[in-house]
C-alpha cells in the first residue's frame, strides 16, 4: 500500500471480491509499516543525510516474501508508494512478475505535484494518540479521497484506528518518504520492460495528479491506463467491481498462477 499504510488498507471484502475471480490473494506491511520490521535504528531522516533505504530496498523485501511463500512469479499490485515499489520489482526482477497493476502512482521524474490542500493536510503535527489519529485521518481523506463519491467516515476513522493500534511510526512514515524523495525516476527502466500492465488513476487525485498515471502508462510498452472520473487517492467501494473486472481481465489473459 502507500506512504505510511498497511495491509488493512487493502479492504477484507475487495481482497475477497479478487479471491472470488480466482485470485490467491497476499497483502502486506511495508517495512516501517504496521507489524513489519521497523528500522528504529536509522532514526529520522535528516536533511543532508543519505535516505535509510530506497524503493528498490522494498522492492526487494517483496521478492523476498515471494521467495518465503514459494512463488516464483505473481501477478504485483500495488497502490500510490505500492505502485512505485511494484515498479521497481518489475524493473529489478522482471521475471517474478507475471503482470502489473499500478495503481494512483507515478514513475517519479517531471509529473505534476501535490495540489497545496493535499499538502497541507499530508505534511501536519504527527498524532501522540489513538483519537487524533482519527481525527487527521478525516481531516486528510477529506481532502485527497474521491470527491465523486460520498466519504465513508465510519471506514476511514476505524482503519485509522486500527493503524494506530497495529504500529503508529512517524519515525517510520518520514523514512518511507526519503525513500520516495531519493529514488531515482523509474521513467526510461519502465520503457524497457516487457510485463503486461494496467494503470489505474484517478480523474481527481489531488496527491498524486492524473499526470502520474499517465506518465507511467505511456511509459511501459503496451500498458492500458484505466481513468475513473470522481476518484481521488483512494479506491471507493462503488469502484471495486469495475477495479476488480480490469484486473482479472488482464491477469486472466497471462500465464502464470492467479496470484
Amino acid at each position: 500500500m502507500g506512504l505510511g499504510a498497511q495491509l488493512i488498507h487493502w479492504d477484507d471484502e475487495l481482497c475477497e471480491q479478487l479471491a472470488e475471480q480466482g485470485h490467491h490473494v497476499v497483502r502486506f506491511d511495508n517495512r516501517d509499516a504496521g507489524m513489519s520490521t521497523h528500522l528504529h535504528e536509522a532514526g529520522a531522516p535528516a536533511p543532508g543525510k543519505p535516505a535509510p533505504y530506497l524503493l528498490d530496498d522494498m522492492a526487494a523485501d517483496t521478492a523476498g516474501l515471494m521467495d518465503a511463500l514459494g512463488w516464483p512469479a505473481a501477478h504485483v499490485m500495488g497502490a500510490s508508494m505500492g505502485g512505485m515499489i511494484a515498479q521497481s520489482l518489475a524493473i529489478r526482477h522482471p521475471e517474478r512478475v507475471l503482470t502489473l497493476i499500478s495503481i494512483m502512482s507515478t514513475p517519479g521524474g517531471a509529473v505534476a505535484p501535490p495540489s497545496e490542500s493535499a499538502r497541507s493536510v499530508l505534511f501536519t503535527k504527527p498524532v501522540t494518540t489513538r483519537e487524533e489519529a482519527m481525527t487527521q485521518a478525516l481531516a486528510t481523506w477529506s481532502v485527497i479521497g474521491s470527491p465523486g463519491y460520498e466519504l465513508d467516515r465510519e471506514r476511514v476513522q476505524r482503519l485509522a484506528g486500527e493503524a494506530f493500534d497495529r504500529g503508529h511510526d512517524p519515525a517510520g512514515f518520514a523514512r518511507q518518504l526519503a525513500a520516495i524523495m531519493a529514488s531515482p525516476d523509474r521513467t526510461e527502466a519502465l520503457t524497457r520492460l516487457n510485463v503486461p500492465a494496467l494503470v489505474i488513476h484517478g480523474a481527481d487525485d489531488q496527491l498524486v495528479p492524473l499526470s502520474g498515471g499517465q506518465a507511467t502508462a505511456a511509459a511501459i510498452p503496451g500498458a492500458e491506463l484505466k481513468v475513473f472520473p470522481g476518484m481521488g487517492h483512494d479506491l471507493p467501494r462503488a469502484l471495486w467491481p469495475e477495479l476488480v473486472e480490469a484486473v482479472t481481465k488482464l491477469t486472466a489473459g497471462h500465464a502464470g498462477p492467479a496470484r
